[in-house]
Order: C-alpha cells, then sequence, then structure tokens
C-alpha cells in the first residue's frame, strides 16, 4: 500500500495544494492552509491510453475559415490569405516602423463594407 498523499487545504474556500502556502491564491485569507493527507485509492487498475494512428499531414483536412482581404496582397499572403474572422493578431516592432499606419489603412478598407473596432496600446519604456 502507498504512503498517503499529503494534501493543504484552503479552511477558508476549499483550495488545495500540493504545498502549504501562507496566503491562498484563491481568497487571499492568510494562515489558512491545513495538511490533510489523502489515501490512495485501491480501486480498479488505471487505464491505458488507446493509440491513435499516425496519418500524413497532406492527408488531413483542415477546417475552412472566413478570411477578409486586408487590401495589402503581401499581407494578406504572410497571415495565410487575409485575416481570419474572430481573431486577433498582434503586430509589434520598433518605434516610428509604422504599425499605426498599416493598421489604420487595413481598416480603412475593412471599414469599407463592415464596422471595424480599432484598439491600441503602449508599452511605457520605463
Amino acid at each position: 500500500m502507498k504512503p498517503p498523499k499529503i494534501l493543504y487545504v484552503c479552511q477558508s474556500c476549499g483550495a488545495t495544494s500540493l504545498r502549504w502556502l501562507g496566503r491562498c491564491p484563491d481568497c487571499e485569507a492568510w494562515n489558512s492552509y491545513e495538511e490533510v493527507e489523502q489515501q490512495a485509492s485501491t480501486g480498479a487498475k488505471p487505464r491505458r491510453a488507446t493509440a491513435v494512428q499516425a496519418m500524413p499531414i497532406a492527408s488531413m483536412q483542415s477546417p475552412d475559415y472566413v478570411r477578409s482581404k486586408t487590401g495589402m496582397a503581401e499581407l494578406d499572403r504572410v497571415l495565410g490569405g487575409g485575416l481570419v474572422d474572430r481573431s486577433v493578431v498582434l503586430l509589434s516592432g520598433e518605434p516610428g516602423i509604422g504599425k499605426s499606419t498599416l493598421l489604420l489603412q487595413i481598416c480603412d478598407e475593412l471599414g469599407k463594407s463592415r464596422k471595424v473596432l480599432y484598439v491600441s496600446g503602449e508599452e511605457s519604456g520605463g
């Protein structure tokens, strides 16, 4: 028989941890973790995972995504045919390289046929 497994349980919210914590990350209570012994189950043996036959990638079907052309052939090529609806693309680069200009041009093109939301953020250097 295996030795009991030691768990630590928060007495305030029931969160568990493999080690004692001074503050519960879930409910933020201080010194609320108590040591609890958990007996290993002596029931059925664990089941093995079933093997799956490997397939060549060329024979696999990929899902069809609705893509929107940006109006810039090179960007559409890089994005695999255009922007995928309901997706997010992160654009990064050095300051002044033209990220905002590029995005505003894309918004202008897409805005001709749909509503566009442009969200921008900056990270400070200091």
